[in-house]
């Protein structure tokens, strides 16, 4: 498939959210008026809506902190929310804090069905496990939305529920696998065929950037009519500024050394193994002194469950031997949120590898720890990374990320001023608050074509 073009970083401010009017200030002689316009507000404000999620693995990762912050963000707005998945291991290394300690309210259905079978059949395994959860969902409960996202395939039993169909395409799945061979063609023809059904059976389809919107358009040639709407994910600052309390273990990281940070899931698409080559040959490009102050990280999510995490984290651990870089590159799994926050404090920049990434949270989470992102100039980072401005985009090639690393390491000041115009942009633009109250309406604006109906 020709990649598209992707969209330039964003200029524009966010939609404006829909927000009550506030009654204006009086004088005295007001105010038993202003009073009872206040009362009236109240009562014409509307009803929370009962929003149920489906997920079919609440782990750790990009699409995962996605349906958090939803779930946060209307919860927050007074909605009634559940979060309905079919695993969810309430570990602070295998899940997002938010899902285990009562914030949220998560239901669990489906984990007995296996995962895979012999290894194989992965697809049809997750699309079954989500159907055992959205008949759960159905079975004990009644929402006025359902926000699903991932696996299209469960909609036609959503729809048989009284409430809207909200799917969120963070990509089309058909895209992210590969079909080395005859079988695994005629495996994947009816799971395509049946993904662009069901995504049109949604009543709204919402997208996580205009690249997204793009492909969608481009993959699902049926729903030509079906216009996605780009709902950009969001930093929950709250939980960003909050200090871990106590020390913070990081394993084998050097306490005195300059950071270079990568955080991806162990996946071959992430290209992980491109920040190591790019720091190999930063040897070459700087001062002996300056090189050994640095240390290359590698952190991201980890799953022993799942055999590529495993496989690719051991292809690293070789490609580090092969550069002699022993005792210069740590690797971190299913590091913490406490992690995440010492590292992301200490790094020089972070460093993003993945091509055509659909989003991409790190990098905002880079940006809003006052760091540079290094990433590739394609993708969700077009319009999320300003080029020069708040870090560099450069082609997926060692040379490439190489250099930014250099210009960072050598110009300290540049490095500072960038982060700090990272931290602004991300905060002026992709906040909680400014995603919650776009979802807010989407929401609401469903609802309200339910009850006309």
């Amino acid at each position: 498939m020709k990649r598209p073009k992707s969209s330039p970083a964003l200029s524009s401010s966010a939609p404006a959210a829909i927000s009550p009017n506030h009654p204006q200030h009086s004088t005295h002689n007001n105010n038993n008026t202003s009073s009872s316009k206040r009362k009236r507000n109240i009562a014409n404000s509307p009803p929370p809506l009962r929003i149920g999620f489906l997920h079919p693995d609440l782990g750790i990762g990009g699409a995962e902190r996605l349906v958090v912050d939803a779930a946060l963000g209307l919860q927050n707005k007074g909605h009634h929310v559940t979060i309905w998945t079919a695993h969810h291991n309430p570990n602070s290394k295998r899940s997002f804090k938010e899902t285990h300690d009562g914030t949220l309210d998560v239901k669990v259905h489906g984990d007995f069905i296996p995962r895979h079978i012999f290894g194989k059949f992965h697809v049809i395994m997750a699309i079954l496990r989500n159907m055992w959860a959205a008949c759960a969902m159905l079975l004990f409960d009644s929402y006025d939305i359902i926000f699903c996202d991932q696996i299209s395939m469960t909609n036609p039993i959503l729809k048989l529920s009284r409430g809207k169909v909200l799917f969120y395409c963070h990509f089309p799945d058909q895209l992210l696998t590969k079909r080395n061979s005859v079988l695994k063609k005629l495996y994947r023809f009816p799971v395509d065929f049946l993904e662009q059904v069901t995504t049109g059976m949604a009543d709204k389809v919402l997208v996580n950037s205009k690249f997204t919107a793009t492909v969608f358009e481009e993959s699902f040639p049926r729903l030509k009519k079906l216009k996605p709407e780009v709902l950009y994910p969001s930093l929950n600052l709250n939980n960003y500024d909050k200090e871990p309390s106590g020390i913070v273990p990081l394993g084998d990281v050097p306490p005195n050394k300059d950071l270079l940070v990568s955080i991806n899931r162990y996946e071959r698409k992430k290209n992980i193994h491109l920040a190591i080559a790019a720091f190999a040959e930063l040897k070459k490009r700087i001062k002996p002194e300056q090189y050994e102050a640095l240390h290359l990280v590698i952190a991201g999510g980890y799953d022993i469950r799942v055999s590529e995490n495993v496989e690719y984290h051991k292809e690293l651990e070789e490609i580090v031997k092969d550069f002699k870089l022993q005792g210069r590159v740590s690797f971190l799994k299913s590091f913490t949120e406490d992690q995440r926050h010492v590292l992301l404090k200490r790094c020089l920049a972070l460093i993003y590898t993945p091509s055509y990434e659909h989003f991409g949270i790190g990098p905002l989470e880079g940006m809003y720890a006052a760091r540079p992102v290094i990433a590739v100039n394609n993708g969700g980072p077009l319009e999320t990374v300003k080029d020069g401005e708040t870090g560099y985009l450069c082609e997926s090639t060692p040379a490439a990320f190489c250099e930014a690393m250099r210009k960072l390491v050598v110009d300290r000041k540049k490095a500072k001023d960038m982060g700090d115009s990272a931290r602004a942009w991300v905060k002026s633009r992709f906040n909680l608050e400014v995603f919650s109250n776009h979802l807010d309406h989407i929401v609401r604006e469903m609802a309200s074509h339910t009850n006309k109906h």
